[in-house]
């Protein structure tokens, strides 16, 4: 059976304080375990108004101690913006925190402009240079492995150390992370809903063609991450993705904001060019009745050859998103 498992951004509704948007994917958190999917991951955004989840390691502390089962990660670690030993120490604390359960999802990607990205870190251009060899460096401290030999820093150690250690994934949208993931033998996740599905195959397909088998990777192990929302009936979802509808198309005009009600857009004023975008997005995206949810993920499965999808949902009420994930949820439990 196909897995499913879920990525949320801490959204910021328009009429909400955003403190509530950490809290509510830490309450997510906790109903994603009881309906039994697979990880709960968040994501690290900087400077959006937004997705306002800017620290993915201290949410993921959070849900460590709010839940007991499902697995919790980084989707993920922007890493030029950090040194990898303190990245590692990061989540080798996390994994002390939820011992078994902690994914160290890494990006490349700054999450945020570049004007941002220089304030968080002024050498972030240059570290993103040396990517492939943090990467390395990240995955011997945190799996408390020794470095490469004649590395400046092989007597330094990533504490806690501990019996478990944290399943290291590449994140990508791209050729470049399938390379690296493969390169190192570890788990790949591809963001279908940054690219609406463009390059999927070509970045799966190199993964396992390039795949070295590692020690705790034998095989080539495949995720790819869409956007989904389900409703009681087709009508309702499409009522309720019209907020992140708007989103996109006030986003292709570089017009960032929180996420608007349905109420309020149904009395939106739209031009023809606009609508277009709409009837377009209505028809691409993976949206409808719990049941058209589910075919079209099997679907996507079928198509990429992945054992597990994960879901990412915006809505402006967290009831909808909630009961989305619940939908999905039941009709995979039929």
């Amino acid at each position: 059976m196909l897995k499913l498992s879920i990525l949320d951004q801490s959204t910021a509704a328009a009429d909400q304080d955003e403190g509530q948007s950490i809290r509510d994917t830490i309450l997510l958190a906790q109903l994603s375990e009881q309906l039994d999917y697979n990880r709960f991951w968040v994501s690290e955004h900087h400077n959006h108004p937004t997705i306002v989840g800017s620290a993915p390691e201290i949410i993921m502390a959070a849900i460590g101690q709010a839940t007991t089962r499902i697995r919790i990660g980084s989707a993920g670690v922007m890493l030029p913006h950090y040194a990898p030993l303190k990245v590692a120490e990061q989540f080798r604390v996390l994994e002390s925190i939820a011992p078994g359960r902690i994914d160290l999802g890494i990006g490349r990607a700054p999450g945020s402009d570049g004007k941002t990205a220089y304030a968080l870190n002024p050498s972030a251009h240059t570290d993103a240079e040396h990517f492939p060899a943090n990467v390395r460096d990240l995955m011997a401290w945190v799996s408390g492995q020794q470095l490469i030999k004649g590395h400046p820093f092989n007597d330094l150690k990533a504490h806690p150390v501990g019996e478990t250690s944290p399943e290291v994934w590449m994140l990508g949208t791209s050729a470049y992370g399938a390379q690296i993931a493969a390169h190192y033998g570890i788990p790949y996740c591809f963001a279908h809903f940054i690219t609406d599905g463009r390059g999927v195959k070509q970045a799966l397909d190199l993964y396992r063609e390039s795949f070295s088998p590692s020690e705790r990777y034998p095989k080539p192990k495949p995720n790819v991450c869409v956007w989904a929302l389900a409703g009681e009936t087709e009508a309702e979802a499409f009522r309720i993705f019209s907020s992140r509808a708007h989103w996109k198309i006030k986003r292709d005009q570089g017009i960032l904001g929180k996420i608007e009600s349905p109420e309020k857009l149904a009395q939106e004023k739209y031009s023809k060019t606009e609508k277009k975008q709409l009837e377009d997005l209505q028809q691409s995206s993976i949206v409808g009745s719990s049941e058209q949810v589910k075919s079209k993920l099997h679907n996507l499965s079928n198509e990429y050859g992945v054992e597990e999808i994960s879901i990412l949902t915006w809505t402006h009420d967290q009831n909808d998103k909630r009961r989305s994930y619940e939908l999905i949820a039941e009709t995979y439990k039929e």
